[in-house]
């Protein structure tokens, strides 16, 4: 190991929902073409937004990416999607990065901060995660529980309600994926739906 390397400092996780960065610390993703691990953090519900993702029946190029949120939020935003551009505006914490969250930056989201004990779904690819740290698996009944994070249960401060948020993942010209926070099911809705938003922004971890 290099002297550098060796004087570097290392680098200090946050705990799960402790704040950070403008926002609260919601896990670590990893991007599967270069292999680098990035801290997300998501906003407070204060800032959430609710809106339409885009138009339907239009496929919008570069906004396929599952960890990618930002780079999927500036796509749907020159293509003229109103809800990515009020999230590009927004400036919390002194951080103006924030976007739509990539649909494997949003599992955790749901994995960590889950609002309420209702049972979760089990179907599709719900809970499956191979791009997060660590990789998330299929839900089960009871997996995962409740948070235990009381500003996020269900009616605390920063909870996220109990309904369908988008992420900024296109899966067709007339749909994209999305995540209930009542269950934890992973779906798509057409794209001129109006689903609630929670935005995320990320740091290179290393």
């Amino acid at each position: 190991m290099s002297a550098a390397a060796q004087a570097a400092p290392a680098v200090t996780i946050p705990e799960i929902g402790q704040p950070y960065g403008g926002g609260f610390f919601s896990g670590i993703t990893r991007d599967p073409d270069t292999g680098k691990r990035y801290l997300n953090i998501t906003a407070g519900a204060e800032h959430e937004l609710v809106g339409a993702w885009g138009e339907y029946g239009v496929k919008i190029e570069g906004a396929d990416s599952f960890t990618n949120g930002r780079a999927n939020t500036e796509a749907m935003a020159a293509a003229g999607s109103e809800l990515a551009q009020q999230v590009l505006a927004l400036r919390i914490g002194g951080h103006d990065d924030w976007a739509i969250p990539a649909r494997d930056q949003q599992e955790p989201q749901y994995r960590h901060f889950k609002p309420t004990a209702e049972s979760n779904w089990q179907y599709g690819r719900s809970g499956d995660n191979p791009n997060s740290v660590p990789v998330g698996l299929l839900h089960t009944d009871d997996s995962p529980a409740q948070t235990t994070l009381e500003a996020f249960q269900d009616g605390g401060a920063a909870a996220f309600k109990p309904r369908a948020y988008w992420s900024s993942t296109q899966r067709a010209a007339d749909s994209a994926f999305s995540v209930g926070f009542d269950d934890g099911g992973q779906d798509h809705d057409d794209k001129d739906d109006e689903l609630r938003v929670r935005p995320v922004r990320s740091e290179l971890l290393d």
